[in-house]
């Protein structure tokens, strides 16, 4: 099996150019000695920068955290915990017991009995009004009643007839009128017809749409031979325009703007590949420089700060602690106990100084007296109890 893929499969690389190749070595070059500073700079003021977040931001914005804790938020939770709360429960019970309560009692014992009885009331007057409306309801209804079959008598045997004499008058003068106003309407529009009409359609037909026509067809000759005019112009102007900038500006693009953003393009993708790998190889050279220096201090720092605290200090260290700071420790626990002890004493004798002071001004007190408890009422004492190993039981009795 053939793990290799055949030329055909491979991928095809772009071919570089010798301008590319002559550009990026110099080019390399120059940026890598350029950036070498930088990037040790810049590794410098990371390292920095983190020591200094370690050992001096970190703690004091842990500081600065439990401060503001304390200023500002450890009161506000204190005060609402310990007086809002409180306050507001007691004035929730206190409202509740002051205004619930009472309304709670008044809407049981005085609102709802007072209420069933103006219900029933107002059930009592709401009949009685209703049977009084009843009652003048059937009145009027008798009234209208009457009033109403005098009406149908005076429509039906007065007003009846007077109205169809009315309309009959009324049509044999509409009649009368249209057939007047229909030939007033057909003189109106003979006249019309033979002094107007005619004589605009004449006039229509004859004179103006010959001469519309002439002016229609001027005009459009006079609209050709401007559209020709415009026409000429224009191309005169488009070949003008083409032969004196379209074309050099074109020449211009194509022949030296285009290689020179080539050539621009190149460089700028090579300047930004060599400042790329200039910027790792800083880095690497910079990593290497940190290493070295920082084996140098501890070479010249640490180590030999290490050793005097190990074989130095440690071994006085001890030496002080065993021979005076022990002992002295030894010594000051013993003169506290002592002094414990001494306090004691006095505090002991105070009080007793003060019962023996108490007893002489007021003398001794006296002893309550003990009462007996039921079961000391119900039992006999020690003496005269019965026990099963004493001798005085009946079974035990020589």
């Amino acid at each position: 099996m053939d793990l290799e893929k055949s030329p055909a499969e491979r991928p095809a690389v772009p071919a570089e150019g010798c301008l590319t190749v002559a550009i990026r070595l110099p080019v390399r070059i120059v940026v890598l000695v350029l950036v070498v500073p930088v990037r040790m700079l810049w590794d410098a003021l990371v390292v920095g920068g983190r020591f200094l977040r370690d050992t001096v931001l970190r703690p004091v914005g842990r500081v600065l955290q439990w401060v503001a804790w304390a200023v500002f938020v450890w009161p506000w939770v204190t005060l609402w915990r310990y007086a809002v709360v409180p306050v507001g429960k007691a004035l929730a019970w206190l409202g509740y017991v002051s205004l619930v309560v009472p309304a709670v009692w008044i809407y049981e014992t005085v609102l709802t009995p007072v209420g069933h009885a103006i219900a029933w009331v107002a059930r009592g007057v709401g009949a009685g009004f209703a049977w009084v409306l009843r009652g003048l309801g059937a009145g009027f209804a008798w009234v209208l009643r009457g009033i109403g079959a005098v009406l149908a008598w005076v429509y039906a045997r007065v007003l009846t007839p007077v109205g169809r004499a009315v309309a009959w008058l009324l049509r044999g003068l509409g009649i009368g009128f249209g057939a007047v106003a229909l030939g007033v309407y057909r003189v109106v529009a003979w006249l019309v017809r033979h002094l107007i009409v005619v004589p605009a359609l004449w006039l229509y037909e004859w004179i103006l749409a010959p001469v519309g026509r002439a002016i229609a067809w001027a005009a459009r000759g006079l609209g050709w031979l401007v559209r020709m005019i415009f026409t000429g112009i224009g191309a005169a102007l488009h070949w003008t325009l083409r032969v004196l900038l379209v074309l050099p500006a074109l020449a211009l693009w194509r022949w030296v703007l285009v290689p020179v953003g080539r050539v621009l393009a190149v460089v700028a993708r090579e300047v930004g590949d060599a400042l790329g790998h200039a910027w790792r190889v800083a880095g690497h050279l910079s990593l290497a420089v940190g290493r070295f220096l920082g084996r140098l201090f501890r070479w010249i720092f640490v180590e030999p700060v290490r050793w005097v605290y190990r074989s130095v200090l440690t071994p006085v260290g001890h030496l002080v602690r065993d021979t005076g700071l022990r002992p002295a420790a030894e010594a000051a626990r013993g003169v506290g106990r002592v002094t414990r002890q001494a306090l004691a004493a006095a505090r002991e004798s105070a009080r007793q100084t003060r019962a023996d002071i108490r007893r002489m001004l007021f003398g001794t007190p006296r002893e309550p007296e003990r009462v007996p408890l039921a079961k000391d009422r119900r039992e006999p004492g020690a003496v005269g109890t019965r026990t099963l190993g004493s001798s005085t039981t009946a079974l035990t009795k020589d």
